[in-house]
């Protein structure tokens, strides 16, 4: 039998802290929107921010 190949397991992007949050003295601020359905981090498109997980959809 012929050994099947084995695709090679993608891996998530690797976002530096200086990306997402602003540090200013001794404040943690989020840079992007969250979500308000599901609290998580949105996506910041050219015209519209959306939520990759449940979908919800905001424009500019």
């Amino acid at each position: 039998m012929a050994e099947e190949k084995q695709k090679p397991k993608k891996k998530g992007k690797v976002y530096k802290m200086s990306n997402v949050y602003d540090i200013d003295g001794n404040s943690i601020k989020t840079k992007n929107k969250k979500c308000p359905k599901c609290k998580v981090f949105m996506a910041n498109h050219n015209d519209r921010w959306t939520c990759g997980k449940c979908g919800y959809t905001e424009m500019k």
